[in-house]
């Protein structure tokens, strides 16, 4: 399975729990939920008392309770799909094998196509913003930082799923379920490992962006292959 990994900051922490449910309709909700102005999905929200001042969604993009995995995604597709892998992926061309050839957006460098120096997400492409509404929005990775900085974590179970809880100094708590990410059409890693979408292109090597990835062990800020599919955990602003 194709991986590229830039560690940023390798963290281990512990603390106590609190959860609220999560809202999901993707049939009938007009978006007039939390969520934003228009959207396919609600969304609940816990203030950690951030500096930021930024909300964090209870349940991942597609789940209804903090345990579920929820959905999978590439980065900068909206969908879900049966295949992850450059073949299949929104924004790239491909070899006569199905390898990466070209980035047709978000790029930043000439060796792998016309760069248009785009390095964070646009709300056509941020797959929280599509199904939540407007306000809602994937986190970028300077705000994944923000969060582990001023969180302390744990590995748990939660209802049989395993997991980091989450704690802020103002007593809220979020659990991340280690859902693992999907390559191909198998998923990989569910149980063992969490690989969690920002919004930011890894500038420097464009064919990745950068995510949340996390274990037993520990935790850290990873550059990944933009093809694979991963989990969302959505932010807004408080309003």
């Amino acid at each position: 399975m194709e991986k590229t990994f830039k560690f940023m900051a390798l963290l281990a922490m512990g603390a106590a729990l609190a959860f609220a449910a999560c809202g999901r309709d993707d049939d009938n909700n007009n978006g007039s939920g939390t969520g934003g102005d228009t959207g396919t999905e609600t969304a609940e929200w816990v203030d950690l008392g951030l500096p930021s001042g930024l909300l964090w969604a209870t349940c991942n993009l597609g789940a209804s309770s903090p345990e579920e995995y929820g959905d999978y995604y590439a980065w900068g597709e909206t969908t879900t799909k049966e295949v992850y892998d450059w073949s299949t992926y929104k924004y790239c061309t491909v070899d006569a094998e199905g390898g990466l050839a070209t980035l047709t957006k978000y790029n930043t460098r000439s060796d792998y196509g016309t760069p248009d120096n785009l390095t964070t997400l646009q709300a056509m492409d941020d797959v929280a913003t599509q199904k939540l509404g407007s306000g809602a929005r994937m986190p970028t990775a300077v705000e994944w930082s923000e969060f582990i900085e001023n969180t302390t974590a744990e590995w748990i179970t939660l209802n049989g799923v395993n997991g980091r809880k989450f704690t802020a100094s103002n007593g809220n708590s979020l659990f991340l379920p280690a859902a693992g990410s999907r390559f191909g059409s198998e998923l990989y890693s569910a149980g063992d490992d969490g690989d969690y979408w920002s919004s930011s292109l890894d500038a420097d090597y464009p064919v990745g962006a950068w995510d949340f990835g996390f274990n037993s062990d520990g935790q850290s800020m990873l550059s990944t292959p933009r093809g694979d599919g991963r989990s969302v955990r959505p932010v807004r602003s408080a309003r």
